[in-house]
């Protein structure tokens, strides 16, 4: 793959840039909203705690930022182009995050965040539209892996819509904030699978 960085990307209506620090304590207050992380993996499940201080997570924030901009780094904050409002954020991480037996950089995972105000308008599908046709396009990417709890239909959708395949088997995952095991569906998306399915829609 290519180590292009957080390169900004724009849409009709967004605009996703490299992550800064000041944006990063209204992307905080959307993390905690629960509609949003009930489902979103960000920490074990050990640390959440810490989670819901700001003074301990600025801390944090401020040391990532750090490497915000370097080149193998593929994290967005996502904004509205009018009014400019920063409404979520979006990443393209390794792979092993998400299954930690692959270690191949070709080989990514996804996820991201919308204030629950700008759900449902389609800004979701815009910026992993975006972010996916610049990794596969720019970065050279071969393949994403993801997953989605089949009880959240607003996250596996915006998969379909975008070309993932679901796979046959399912699995059982721990989210940050819930105590229960959670029955995900997978899904995978091969760079020559995604670059045919929008050429041809």
């Amino acid at each position: 793959m290519k180590y292009l960085g957080s390169k900004q990307l724009e849409t009709d209506r967004l605009i996703l840039k490299a992550q800064q620090m000041d944006e990063q304590k209204r992307l905080w207050e959307i993390l905690m909203i629960p509609e949003v992380n009930r489902y979103f993996l960000t920490v074990p499940i050990k640390f959440r705690d810490k989670l819901n201080d700001w003074s301990r997570q600025e801390k944090y924030y401020e040391e990532e930022m750090k490497s915000s901009h370097d080149n193998n780094v593929f994290k967005w904050s996502i904004f509205l182009k009018e009014p400019g409002e920063c409404i979520g954020r979006i990443s393209c991480h390794e792979a092993f995050l998400e299954n930690p037996n692959i270690n191949d950089p070709n080989i990514r995972g996804v996820g991201w965040i919308i204030d629950p105000k700008y759900q449902g308008m389609g800004y979701g599908t815009e910026a992993a539209k975006a972010m996916i046709d610049f990794m596969f396009s720019e970065c050279k990417i071969s393949k994403i892996i993801t997953g989605a709890a089949i009880c959240n239909p607003a996250s596996w959708k915006i998969m379909e819509k975008l070309g993932f395949e679901r796979q046959k088997q399912t699995k059982m995952i721990q989210y940050t904030f819930l105590d229960e095991l959670i029955e995900i569906y997978c899904y995978e998306l091969t760079s020559e699978k995604y670059l045919s399915f929008h050429k041809n829609c």
